[in-house]
């Protein structure tokens, strides 16, 4: 009998790495930056053509590499940052597996061009599917520059698999971001088919976040400073009043490492607790600095997942050093007046200071209309003709039924006669009992299907504004702004490109006065999912985002006209049971029970 365990081959095995290490074309552009760090660099350029498919560039001014370890970089387990096993525990660079550049090298083509200051020439080495093709000596400058080309181009079941170019790119730019935030002091450029995304100048953290994301963070940050004997905590949190469902940013770092902790992330959370509204979030960056030999980062190929031997005593630290941060900001100073050596000002004492007050008389019987008035304005409509009273219209012309729960329920029957309850639910007679309405909800599905007509139709009229405003975001923001532009204009906003991921808003949709116009677009792009694809889609993503913001809020008092609306347009909805995100907007309490409770 035969033996069945081989030894497999080295680009085989190189395969299987990759497919931990290497996901997207966001994972090369992570390793390739990261080594670039690494190796001491000031300036990192990133060029991307179609989203990384065709090819990634990533050019740094380094230490660069010699002959023999620009080729030995390329095998599997080779790597410069360790050289044994307890240097695992004493971390301080961000790569130090050595699977990286192999894992990139098994699945796409690859050309390094890189030298040392100290070499007056450097070499030009070329792979493909982790064999090497060439080798020579060329004339390139200080420093490496990777270019990855036809990525996936020997594995199509993984190539097939990558979303569209919008979302690729939107994941290239988190990634990008994660790194630009711990290196304030490199200068990083990240160009597209071409265009400019971003270029980040040296300077200081909270610059280089206003630098990201818009000058709206920086005029929201509050600063974190704590030192202790487990670790030191800086960096930035926001405002209370930033809050939002979706979209906020909140990274963790440490040591220079983004990492997710939902434990820290709790911390952060409950310092927060009756600040801000339920299921909402703020905005935070904060960076832990705590000995290598108290962390392991060697528990997941992406290193995103780090373990901390001292968990529970840093989250205490994490969460009074929020809770400071929120202190100083929400804290009244009293403001004391000096007034040392002025002259006392008496009060006001109407006996001691007689003031003549004059006297007016009125007459309470006097009324200007009493003489003018017509006294019988009946007689001014005799001679008009006479036309019989219509018999009221039903409340829901549309439809005759609609079935609730399970159970039919005749409009006809819904009283005209609303009572709002705790600013929320809307509570009507029907025949067969007690009909609840969530207000909010009812407006969300109101308006989605309004737009989402809109949207199908005709394009919808704008208000104009008579000061534009300028809506800044974040590069990822705003490659998710171009795919959804064509829907925000049909619905009615006029948007006008500035460059530099912002634009100029001169129009916003008829209905939403009052609101925000950046504030309501930024929570539209927030709330709409990043994986966006077919025109429908994009349709449903901005009709519901503008529903959820234009929508009648929780807390807002009605009149019974405004509410015997809102039931009557609901009820014409194709759809009256649930939100176009599958939550309930009204139940029936029936009859039966009602008495069985009141027994």
């Amino acid at each position: 009998m035969t033996d069945v365990i081989q030894l497999l081959p080295d680009s085989v095995a190189n395969q299987i790495a990759a497919g931990e290490v290497i996901q997207r074309p966001a994972s090369v552009i992570k390793e390739l930056v990261e080594n670039a760090v690494d190796a001491g660099a000031h300036t990192i350029n990133v060029l991307v053509v179609d989203a990384g498919r065709t090819s990634i560039q990533v050019i740094d001014d380094g230490c660069g590499m010699s002959e023999t370890d620009a080729r030995l970089a390329f095998e599997r387990h080779a790597t410069s940052k360790i050289r044994k096993a307890d240097d695992l525990f004493s971390l301080h660079t961000m790569g130090f597996r050595g699977e990286a550049l192999p894992s990139i090298a098994a699945v796409a083509q690859i050309e390094l061009r890189t030298r040392r200051e100290s070499d007056e020439l450097g070499t030009c080495l070329t792979l493909s599917a982790s064999h090497i093709e060439t080798q020579e000596v060329c004339s390139c400058a200080v420093g490496c520059s990777f270019t990855v080309s036809n990525l996936f181009f020997n594995v199509p079941a993984r190539r097939k698999f990558l979303k569209t170019n919008a979302t690729e790119l939107n994941n290239i730019l988190t990634a990008f971001e994660r790194i630009v935030l711990v290196y304030p002091n490199i200068c990083f450029t990240l160009h597209s088919n071409g265009q400019e995304l971003m270029n980040l100048k040296a300077g200081s953290l909270r610059q280089r976040i206003t630098d990201v994301y818009g000058r709206r963070y920086g005029q929201d940050l509050l600063p974190i400073n704590v030192e202790t004997a487990l670790c030191k905590i800086t960096g930035f949190t926001a405002k209370p009043e930033t809050a939002r469902k979706k979209g906020a940013h909140e990274c963790f770092f440490v040591n220079g490492r983004y990492m997710k902790h939902a434990y820290f992330h709790k911390a952060v959370q409950q310092a927060y607790d009756r600040l801000i509204p339920a299921g909402t979030h703020v905005p935070y960056f904060i960076y832990f600095e705590v000995n290598p030999a108290d962390i392991d980062v060697n528990i997941h190929p992406t290193k995103t997942e780090i373990k901390f031997e001292n968990e529970q005593a840093i989250w205490q630290i994490l969460s009074a050093a929020v809770k400071d941060a929120i202190g100083q900001f929400c804290e009244v100073p009293q403001i004391n007046f000096d007034t040392e050596g002025c002259p006392d000002i008496p009060a006001y004492n109407p006996v001691a200071i007689p003031v003549d007050i004059p006297q007016v008389s009125r007459n309470p019987q006097y009324n200007p209309f009493r003489e003018k008035a017509a006294k019988s304005w009946e007689s001014l409509y005799e001679s008009l003709p006479k036309e019989p009273i219509e018999q009221e219209q039903s409340l829901f012309p549309n439809t005759d039924e609609a079935v609730i729960g399970g159970q039919s329920v005749e409009l006809t029957d819904v009283s005209p006669l609303h009572y709002q309850y705790k600013g929320r639910y809307i509570m009507t007679a029907v025949k067969s009992g007690l009909m609840i309405i969530d207000q909010y909800r009812a407006d969300v599905r109101i308006r989605y299907e309004r737009y989402m007509q809109q949207l199908a139709n005709t394009p919808s009229s704008s208000q104009r504004l008579l000061f534009p405003e300028v809506l800044e975001m974040a590069p990822s923001d705003a490659v998710l702004m171009e795919e959804m532009l064509p829907a925000l204009e049909a619905v009615g906003f006029e948007l006008t490109p500035l460059g530099s991921a912002s634009y100029a808003v001169n129009g916003v949709p008829a209905g939403i006065e009052g609101l925000n116009p950046s504030r309501l677009l930024q929570n539209i792009l927030a709330s709409s999912a990043p994986v966006s694809h077919d025109a429908s889609s994009i349709n449903h993503e901005v009709a519901l985002g503008l529903a959820r913001q234009a929508a009648i809020p929780y807390g807002q008092q009605l009149s019974n006209e405004e509410m015997d609306m809102l039931v009557n347009n609901l009820f014409a909805c194709e759809n009256v049971n649930y939100t176009p995100d599958g939550k309930a907007v009204l139940c029936i309490l029936p009859q039966s029970d009602i008495e069985h409770l009141l027994k």
